[in-house]
């Protein structure tokens, strides 16, 4: 997972509170799958260290200060609890008021205290309670938001060190590129890659493998046979993927982002545009720049006026999109160059 860091410190000369010793913490924005992971990591933590603890879960769209103050008393059950609070940002002022109070108490006196962790979707919304928590002692984990291709790209690399496990950086960035969009599909994925297969590192070839029933992933496969001067192997994978139902203009959708990028990657070589500029992860980009070699821009043109015919021609009734296809792969196994 993502490095969670703590921007704050106490601001009243005491000293800057500790994961490990604090009580009371706040899980504050970013990627709304590892906000959710980081307090189910921090809640097994502190069942794992109190194991006879109380863990209770409370709502601050519709619970008051009353049931706060309650949740971190003591009870019959247990001496100590394990308070989780979610949607901090619907907090009113009284039960805000009340968790300050009882933050402060907590920090000050952390042995017996119960251990409360706050959950906070970020923005504006309850930040003034937000800044009260953590001048009052909360340690705040500010969570990664994951917006950026590098931010993804580190997280699956970290949910395989999780599990002790290693990936080649492509076989990572083939992940990204299919769900990078939806973090928790994402690192399910990993999970059940690590159960399912003992390499280590995990291939390229063997994530291609688990997702051949993804279109995308089947696109990029096709074109990278493509791309490698494999025709006869391009089209057989395209055919078996068809054959399977996916549906071809899935397949054109894919050939025509992979050509895309490698376009943005000439331009980028050439100094037309910057790398910031083309708007693609570094790894992808890096990836089609090597696979430029023999190419032109005349050719480069070519390919991608036949996945727009292609295209046309998945949409139309009557015609014979699967045999468009293979015009396109032909035409790509020849850099675009006439036969």
């Amino acid at each position: 997972m993502p490095v969670l860091s703590t921007d704050t410190a106490r601001l009243n000369g005491m000293p800057k509170p500790s994961a490990a010793t604090t009580p009371f913490h706040l899980v504050y924005g970013g990627d709304s799958y590892l906000n959710d992971q980081t307090v189910r990591d921090l809640k097994h933590e502190a069942q794992r260290r109190y194991p006879d603890a109380e863990t209770i879960e409370l709502d601050a769209a519709n619970a008051d200060h009353y049931t706060f103050d309650e949740a971190v008393s003591p009870s019959l059950l247990a001496d100590r609890a394990i308070v989780i609070v979610t949607n901090l940002q619907n907090a009113d002022e009284k039960l805000g008021d009340a968790m300050v109070s009882y933050c402060r108490q907590a920090c000050k006196e952390p042995a017996d205290a119960c251990i409360v962790i706050c959950q906070h979707e970020g923005g504006v919304k309850g930040k003034r309670l937000v800044e009260q928590l953590t001048k009052a002692g909360a340690y705040k984990d500010a969570v990664a938001d994951l917006k950026k291709p590098e931010a993804k790209l580190n997280f699956v690399m970290q949910c395989f060190e999780r599990r002790k496990r290693r990936v080649e950086p492509m076989a990572a960035q083939q992940l990204v590129a299919v769900l990078g969009d939806r973090t928790g599909e994402l690192a399910a994925m990993v999970g059940q890659l690590c159960f399912d297969f003992d390499d280590n590192p995990m291939t390229l070839d063997r994530v291609n493998q688990y997702l051949t029933s993804n279109p995308q992933v089947d696109g990029f496969r096709v074109a990278d046979l493509a791309l490698s001067g494999r025709t006869a192997d391009a089209i057989i994978a395209m055919r078996s993927s068809v054959e399977q139902g996916t549906a071809p203009i899935a397949l054109i959708g894919a050939l025509a982002m992979k050509l895309r990028t490698m376009a943005k990657a000439s331009a980028v070589r050439a100094g037309t545009i910057s790398t910031a500029e083309a708007k693609t992860n570094p790894w992808v980009l890096k990836n089609a720049t090597r696979q430029l070699s023999g190419w032109t821009s005349s050719g480069m043109s070519a390919c991608i006026q036949m996945l727009a015919w292609a295209d046309e021609q998945s949409k139309t009734n009557g015609s014979d999109p699967v045999y468009a296809l293979e015009r396109s792969i032909e035409l790509i196994s020849r850099k675009g160059r006439a036969a």
